[in-house]
Parts: structure tokens; C-alpha cells; sequence
């Protein structure tokens, strides 16, 4: 398990040093620097206000989620672990800021690992969901073919749409295969089989409580409230530069970056995030310099308020003094 983590760490700094080479090596770094030197502070500072209203309503969305568990919960409680999780990931590889939030505060939050867990799934998928509608809305503003940016074609991401629409309202077609799944886990070890089918169970019944009519709609619109801020905060970062002459590619390159996440990279997606960002931006006409510096710019924004935010939550309250349930 070691030497299988250690190669998929040495993958993603491989990835991120390709990218980032990709990234800078036609541009002059004065030139870059000079662009971000012009970034009007105001509309930075708005991106980060907007960034944290965002934030805010992914909490109140992960909230929703948790209260089936614990009805009394408060956004405040759930406020500190989130960001806390948000932290670990950006600078941790493995995405070990998701199992600290699926296995790491449930004693602190009154949860259950299952419904931990299940938030986790339906978080990804709820984001997945808004990303594709984002891009497909962006391709047809820009006229852009989403081949061209990240080799899929239309056809690609209505299938995408509807499959993720699929799990999100019916996660019992799926029971099946994961009782598969667990009946060869069980021959490799019955101990192992034993404790995964009952995790199964746990975690099929959370999902199934979230796909319920109203609190599927109120997930999907805290989430596409959620996006919509970041959208927000790619265009005000995008204001922020003069030399950006089309701000609104922005919102192209919102769903550009957040897909490049799934290609292997070091935490905080350095290199890859940046290198799709830039070129979604010069898609409608910015220059390269520009969009390397809008790049750099947002994802600065993005990365740096919840780290610390985060990090200081996690200080405060280290993971050793959590119950893990």
C-alpha cells in the first residue's frame, strides 16, 4: 500500500511539473508578473468576500445533509470541520481532507460514518452535476467546442448530466453492484466481507434519505448558489486585470479548471488547475500572459482563505481529540 501511494504521489508531481512547464513555457515571467502587479485590489477583495458566501452556502448544503443524523445541528457546528477538511486537502495528498470529513468528525458532529460518508458521494456528484451545466452553458455563450478544451463533445456531458441526475434520485439501482462488490471482498477476507455489507446497508439507506424530492431540490439549489458565487469570483478576478480584454471567459474557465482537478496533481491541484485555466481564457481572445495571470491570480483566491481558515480550525482543534465513530 506504501509503494502504491508513493507512486501515485511521484504521478502527480510528474503531472504538475508537466503542466506547470506547459503553463510558462512560452511566457515571459516579467510579463506575468506585471499583470498581476495592475490587479485592482477592490475587486480582489470583493472575490474574497464573494469566495466566503460561497463557502457559506457549501456548508449549509453539507449541513442538510448531516441532519438526518443529528436534527439540532447548527451551521456554526458544521462551519469549522468543513473548512477544516477544505484545508487538509489543499495541502495533503490522497484527499485526506474527505476522509477526515467522512471518519473524522462524527463524534463532534453526532454522525454516523455511513451518513459521513454519504455526503462526501453526494457532494461530489452534486458538484460534478453543476460543473457540466456550467460548461454547457459557457460553450454555448462562447460558441466554443468543449472537444477542443476538454475532449468531450456535448453529446458527452448530457450523458454525463443524466447519469450523475441517475445516482443522485435512484442510488438503489446501484445497491446491487455493491452487494457484488462486497461478496468478492468477502472471499478475500469474510472478515472484511462481514464489516463492508454492513457499511453497505448504513450507507444505501443515508443515500436513499437524500434523495427524497425536497431534500434532493434543496441540495441541488444550495449547490448551484454555491457555484454560482465561484462563478462570481472568476469574474470579479477577472475585473481585477486590465490586461484581461474579455472578463466574461471567466465562466468558461470556471467548469475548464474544476474538471482538470481529476487529472492527478499534488494537493491544491498546482500545475493542472493552472494550465486549463489559462488556456479556457485565452479561448476568447486574451492573451496568453493575461490569462496565465488571471490563472495564477484566482486560484491564489481560492486556495489561500480556506487553508488558513481551515488551518487554524484544525490547530485549535487537532484530530487527535476527535472520536471516530
Amino acid at each position: 500500500m506504501k509503494a502504491k501511494k508513493l507512486f501515485q504521489l511521484s504521478l502527480g508531481i510528474a503531472f504538475a511539473a508537466v503542466f506547470l512547464w506547459l503553463v510558462f513555457r512560452h511566457i515571459s515571467v516579467d510579463d506575468i508578473a506585471a499583470a498581476v502587479r495592475e490587479a485592482d485590489a477592490g475587486y480582489v477583495f470583493g472575490a474574497v468576500i464573494v469566495f466566503g458566501a460561497g463557502y457559506a452556502c457549501r456548508i449549509e448544503r453539507w449541513r442538510r445533509m448531516l441532519i438526518q443524523d443529528n436534527p439540532s445541528l447548527r451551521w456554526s457546528g458544521c462551519a469549522g470541520p468543513f473548512m477544516g477538511c477544505v484545508a487538509a486537502n489543499n495541502v495533503l495528498p490522497f484527499r485526506a481532507g474527505d476522509a477526515l470529513r467522512a471518519f473524522g468528525f462524527n463524534g463532534r458532529l453526532g454522525t454516523s460514518a455511513a451518513t459521513s460518508l454519504a455526503t462526501v458521494m453526494v457532494e461530489r456528484l452534486l458538484d460534478l452535476l453543476m460543473v457540466s451545466a456550467f460548461l454547457g452553458i459557457a460553450m454555448a455563450w462562447f460558441g466554443t467546442s468543449s472537444s477542443a478544451l476538454v475532449g468531450v463533445g456535448g453529446s458527452v456531458l448530457i450523458g454525463g448530466a443524466a447519469a450523475i441526475l441517475l445516482v443522485l434520485l435512484f442510488p438503489s439501482l446501484f445497491r446491487p453492484l455493491a452487494i457484488v462488490c462486497v461478496r468478492m471482498a468477502a472471499r478475500v477476507s469474510p472478515g472484511l466481507g462481514s464489516k463492508a455489507a454492513s457499511q453497505v446497508d448504513k450507507l444505501f439507506a443515508a443515500l436513499g434519505h437524500l434523495s427524497r424530492g425536497a431534500t434532493m431540490l434543496a441540495l441541488v439549489g444550495w449547490s448551484a448558489l454555491a457555484w454560482l458565487a465561484e462563478g462570481v469570483v472568476f469574474w470579479l478576478c477577472a475585473l481585477a486585470l486590465p490586461s484581461i480584454s474579455e472578463p466574461l471567459a471567466a465562466w468558461l474557465a470556471l467548469p475548464i479548471g474544476t474538471l482538470a482537478t481529476v487529472i492527478p496533481s499534488t494537493p491544491g491541484f498546482v500545475g493542472t488547475f493552472d494550465y486549463f485555466v489559462a488556456q479556457a481564457m485565452a479561448a476568447p481572445g486574451n492573451t496568453a500572459a493575461a490569462a496565465t495571470a488571471f490563472a495564477l491570480l484566482v486560484h491564489t483566491v481560492l486556495w489561500l482563505p480556506p487553508t488558513i481558515l481551515g488551518g487554524l480550525y484544525l490547530l485549535a482543534n487537532p484530530a487527535k481529540q476527535l472520536k471516530v465513530i
